[in-house]
């Protein structure tokens, strides 16, 4: 099968090679699925720049998201589910062998049933980003009545918790940096929008709620925003984070934030528990059906410039999903 894979950690133009390589087989409890979309996230980009260690059993396939059709089945695994349009998610995921390739063997649970009425490229998107999403918004009960502030509103993650929280009955303050972004959350549904390089956002938002703050915090990044965080939420709320790249290592005032009684909590979708995986695919692939989510694939490549797609990610201020498409 044509494949990328990195054998050590480097800059992308430098470590991935693009080549054939055996086709997996499928093992007990596990689909063969010929892939046909890819996406590439953070954590991928991190992993071939040997920011996370990916390497200690040999050279690695990349990404863990894609989506593509079943052709094979292991044993334990039912036959129908062969030629089933699937989308994945989590390969790479303590493997080697991830999405950017022609095939992907992985446990059967991981392969979600995606609907005719979806292409492949949105397929690829709906594991990290939309799963984060949805177990940041739902994680601590329902929102219905709820007032939520969504830093980075119109990011990977940001524009599906947006969608998330309206869709789940909730009163919604986005945050982002510019112009074109704004535009893009409010058409996603914030009920605010704030640019958080001009406006006062503790003060926006503690006037949008009256005086009351808002029950949920979700964050893009933690450490930069936690005292604004701690100003606008109220008693008993929670934060809810999913990265803090640009203050990896915050400093918490424990004070402040025990006066309200707050919780914090960190949302990684490999670390999720297996329900909260089970509820957010399903509702995923729900709105799938009802064609009610909201999709930005921002940048198509093909497997041969999947360093470009690697360099789009590490750049940053892609406004969407960056696929590879494999032919």
């Amino acid at each position: 099968m044509k494949a990328a894979w990195f054998e050590e950690y480097g800059a992308a133009a430098e470590v991935l090679q693009v080549g054939e390589r055996g086709t997996p087989t499928a093992g007990d409890g596990e689909v063969l699925v010929r892939l046909y979309a890819s996406s590439v996230n953070p954590s991928d980009v991190k992993k071939r720049a040997g920011l996370q260690p990916a390497l200690d059993k040999g050279w690695v396939i990349p990404h863990s998201d894609g989506a593509g059709v079943i052709e094979a089945v292991g044993n334990g695994v039912d036959s129908e589910r062969i030629a089933e349009r699937v989308w994945v998610y989590q390969a790479q995921y303590q493997r080697r062998f991830g999405t950017a390739a022609e095939y992907v063997a992985l446990p059967a649970e991981r392969a979600i049933h995606l609907p005719d009425n979806t292409d492949f490229a949105i397929g690829a998107c709906m594991g990290i980003p939309a799963m984060t999403a949805h177990r940041c918004v739902y994680a601590d009960g329902p929102v219905a009545g709820e007032t939520v502030l969504i830093t980075g509103a119109a990011g990977r993650v940001g524009d599906y918790a947006v969608q998330w929280a309206k869709d789940g009955g909730a009163n919604v303050i986005g945050t982002v940096g510019n112009e074109t972004s704004a535009a893009r959350a409010r058409d996603t549904g914030c009920d605010l929008v704030l640019n958080y390089r001009v406006d006062n956002v503790a003060e926006r938002a503690m006037d949008f709620t009256s005086g009351q703050g808002v029950s949920r915090v979700i964050d893009v990044e933690f450490g930069l925003n936690i005292a604004t965080s701690i100003r606008v939420i109220r008693p008993n709320g929670v934060i809810v984070s999913y990265a803090s790249a640009q203050a990896p290592q915050p400093q918490l005032p424990f004070y402040p934030m025990m006066f309200k009684d707050l919780s914090v909590r960190m949302v990684l979708v490999y670390a999720m528990p297996e329900q909260a995986k089970r509820r957010a695919a399903e509702d995923i692939t729900s709105h799938l059906k009802q064609q009610n989510l909201k999709h930005r694939v921002a940048e198509r490549y093909s497997l041969d410039a999947i360093a470009k797609a690697h360099e789009s990610i590490e750049n940053g201020g892609v406004a969407g999903c960056v696929v590879v498409e494999i032919a």
